[in-house]
């Protein structure tokens, strides 16, 4: 995973068009939080996380279950060909 905290978030931002608060609060930190980040204060790795898979992803994080993330878990120890395969079918079907 390319290390988030290496690119301009304030850009990433800017370029989905939103204002910092509808940006941050998707990921449950506060305008003022945010703000420090896009200033160059450390940003812990979990919000990295978060930043990724929301904003650059496009997950919409609410829509996950735990049980989602445990059947992924799943295949990818158990069944890894099936995982490969879903995802493959997956990723051709988004394109559609």
């Amino acid at each position: 995973m390319k290390a988030i905290d290496k690119i301009d978030v304030r850009e990433i931002r800017r370029k989905l068009g939103m204002n910092q608060q509808q940006f941050w609060s998707k990921l449950g930190v506060t305008q003022s939080g945010g703000s420090r980040y896009e200033s160059g204060r450390n940003m812990p790795r979990p919000v990295q996380h978060l930043l990724r898979l929301v904003h650059v992803e496009q997950i919409d994080i609410q829509k996950i279950k735990k049980e989602d993330y445990e059947v992924i878990e799943y295949l990818k120890t158990k069944k890894p060909d099936l995982f490969k395969e879903l995802k493959k079918e997956a990723r051709a079907a988004k394109k559609g």
